[in-house]
């Protein structure tokens, strides 16, 4: 899991904070149908809110794509790397919908759900992470159904005794139909450490098979929190992965500014190719390959905990979540060798009793931050990218666990939107949002606090709701009205 307390029900906050904002939102029910895969979606408690007094968040400094696309050929069977779904991109001050949010697989039985991914050229099937270390599958055909299939049990080798240990993520091969390989982030005991493995799957892809296990990278963990947690493929075939500082609170290894450790870091490997003593290769152009005394496998760092993290498939940027100590969470998009400053910084304010380090003291921004009365713990989010419901094409939908809000903002050649509060907070605890094949979200949460069934949460336009129905299920999107980076 995500959270960041020493407490249950507290993500992002190491000692003290604000209490969850657990207003209940006004029940609405709709009977319109999700189709063409019939199935029926439960109504949810939903608001829609207006944020035009959110203050204007400036320019975003360091906003170019996370990574250039290589001039590799793709493999036979691979999915394409980008695939923007529309012809014209929106400008950052394209107005972002109010959306209402609405359950799918509402008989469906999940404990500590943690991510939702789907697999290249399998558009029906959804593959939930269960923090114990269990993979389910259920089908959008299905909407009815009560239990889903297991695809991975790795309870066994899984540690998830503290909150924020567990199962964390998983990414598929772009050519996971031919080579049938993923990838799986999780934490393991005995000792403390992250381990990043991959996994290939039955021949008929119905399930993944425990004993492929080969790891690829293990990171000692000197505490249980701050552990990251998203593993993913860039358009460029390469697999970044984000890691926490190690835990406990301000940063105690100084970790955070120094190249030599890859705690507080976002790395990114060729998984194509094995290196010297390495199951993996680095690339070259990787930013700190050949400067002495930096992990090679580092494209960026001085980051505390990225949670969830996300490429937008139209421009190739990466966004990412970044959990905040005790005053301020924040969103950023991650770039080639940026510095986004802990623990000098936390969100776009200096950090007390921060250090810097020696590898430089240019630290990049967020793309917006917000305090601790709208939120205790960002998840990040994903951006939508759909020709289904063109209005919200372009538009970052991310959260906060703690407080259950949703914020939409756009970002578009180094202009930010203002963020629009899409949901002022409620039951759900939101633990990911995710990008599905289609370009739309699927949000996945905890309801009524950690311990809570866990539940799954589609979004679309009120006016879809309202007038036709839609065409599928759409997508999630952002958090309370963050505040724009600012000297503090």
């Amino acid at each position: 899991m995500k959270s960041d307390a020493n407490s249950e029900g507290r993500r992002g906050q190491d000692s003290g904070g604000p209490p969850y904002h657990d207003a209940m939102l006004p029940r609405a029910r709709s009977n319109w149908m999700l189709v063409p895969l019939l199935f029926a979606s439960l109504a949810l408690p939903a608001q829609s809110q207006n944020a035009a007094d959110a203050p204007k968040p400036t320019n975003a400094p360091g906003a170019a794509p996370a990574a250039s696309p290589t001039s590799a050929p793709s493999a036979p069977g691979a999915a394409p790397a980008v695939s923007p779904p529309t012809t014209s991109l929106p400008t950052a001050d394209a107005p972002i919908p109010d959306v209402r949010v609405q359950r799918i697989f509402p008989q469906l039985a999940l404990r500590r759900p943690l991510q939702v991914v789907q697999a290249p050229g399998d558009d029906d099937r959804l593959y939930i992470l269960e923090q114990a270390g269990r993979v389910l599958v259920a089908n959008l055909r299905e909407p009815d159904a009560k239990q889903g299939e297991l695809f991975l049990d790795l309870r066994e080798r899984v540690n998830d005794r503290n909150n924020e240990e567990g199962l964390l993520s998983l990414a598929f091969h772009p050519n996971y139909r031919t080579n049938r390989r993923f990838f799986v982030y999780y934490t393991a005991e005995k000792p403390r450490r992250s381990v990043l493995s991959r996994f290939v799957a039955t021949e008929d892809f119905s399930r993944g098979d425990p004993d492929s296990e080969e790891v690829l990278l293990e990171i000692e963990q000197p505490y249980w929190n701050h552990n990251g947690g998203t593993v993913a493929f860039g358009p460029d075939r390469m697999l970044y992965l984000g890691i926490g500082d190690g835990g406990a609170a301000n940063d105690p290894h100084q970790v955070g500014q120094d190249l030599g450790s890859l705690l507080g870091t976002i790395i990114r490997i060729d998984v194509d190719r094995e290196g010297a003593s390495t199951r993996y290769a680095v690339p070259n152009d990787n930013p700190f390959v050949g400067v002495r005394g930096a992990k090679p496998e580092i494209w960026a760092y001085g980051l505390r905990n990225p949670w969830r993290m996300a490429f937008d498939r139209a421009t190739g940027e990466l966004w990412t979540g970044d959990v905040g100590q005790n005053a301020w969470e924040e969103i950023d998009i991650i770039v080639r060798g940026g510095n986004y400053g802990w623990n000098m910084r936390e969100g776009a304010h200096a950090f007390p009793g921060g250090k810097p380090g020696s590898f430089g003291s240019e630290y990049i921004e967020p793309i917006v931050d917000y305090p601790r009365n709208e939120g205790i713990s960002v998840t990040g989010g994903a951006v939508w990218r759909s020709v289904r419901h063109p209005s919200l094409n372009g538009v970052y939908v991310y959260g906060d666990f703690g407080s259950g809000r949703l914020w939409g903002i756009r970002h578009v050649d180094g202009r930010t939107s203002e963020a629009k509060v899409l949901m002022r907070g409620g039951k759900s605890k939101w633990s990911s949002i995710d990008l599905l094949n289609d370009g739309t979200l699927v949000l996945t949460s905890m309801e009524g606090g950690e311990r809570g069934p866990g539940a799954l949460f589609v979004i679309a336009p009120v006016e879809s709701v309202s007038g036709a129905p839609p065409v599928r299920p759409a997508s999630a999107p952002g958090v309370p009205s963050p505040r724009v980076p600012s000297e503090g």
